[in-house]
């Protein structure tokens, strides 16, 4: 059965069905559609769990979002920046004091995006970074993981910086 043929099946059987189940229930379309909206499950819903992060997380009307934009690690009193493992953490720490200042916590990040460049070795280093990622995602301290993206870039904004990530955040309002 072809995609455009369902989809005229569905539109055609709700155009019958909507009206006959008004009828019967005496409710107006309005009505309908709150009831309709109030029995929808109101959770974020996350599918296709992998290791390190779910492969899709559907966020419910009226959910409350809020966009972190990217930020790095800062510099250690010595003036280096540390390791992949370290910049990550340093980065996750900051974002974890930032959300808790405005009433959110890590358990609410829905997506993280990470735009990483190699070290002075000349290799990109993944491993440290879900070391240090795994310490605030998917762990006993936070089972939540968000949808995430990793990509190779030839360079960041600051010199010294090994990743810079962003993040996004939502939660269903209590």
């Amino acid at each position: 059965m072809s995609k455009s043929f369902r989809f005229n099946l569905r539109q055609a059987t709700l155009a019958i069905a909507l009206p006959a189940t008004l009828a019967l229930t005496g409710c107006s379309e309005q009505e309908t559609a709150s009831a309709a909206m109030d029995a929808a499950p109101a959770e974020i819903g996350r599918y296709n769990e992998g290791r390190n992060f779910y492969g899709v997380i559907s966020i419910p009307p009226g959910a409350e979002t809020l966009y972190l934009s990217g930020a790095g690690a800062q510099p250690k009193a010595d003036g280096s920046w540390g390791t992949m493992e370290e910049q990550a953490i340093d980065i996750f720490n900051t974002y974890k004091a930032t959300l808790e200042s405005m009433g959110w916590s890590l358990e609410d990040v829905v997506q993280v995006r990470v735009f990483a460049v190699a070290g002075e070795d000349g290799m990109l280093d993944f491993a440290g970074f879900n070391t240090g990622y795994q310490k605030f995602f998917g762990s006993d301290i936070n089972p939540m993981k968000p949808v995430r993206s990793f990509v190779q870039v030839a360079a960041l904004v600051r010199e010294g910086w090994l990743a810079e990530v962003e993040i996004r955040a939502a939660r269903v309002p209590e």
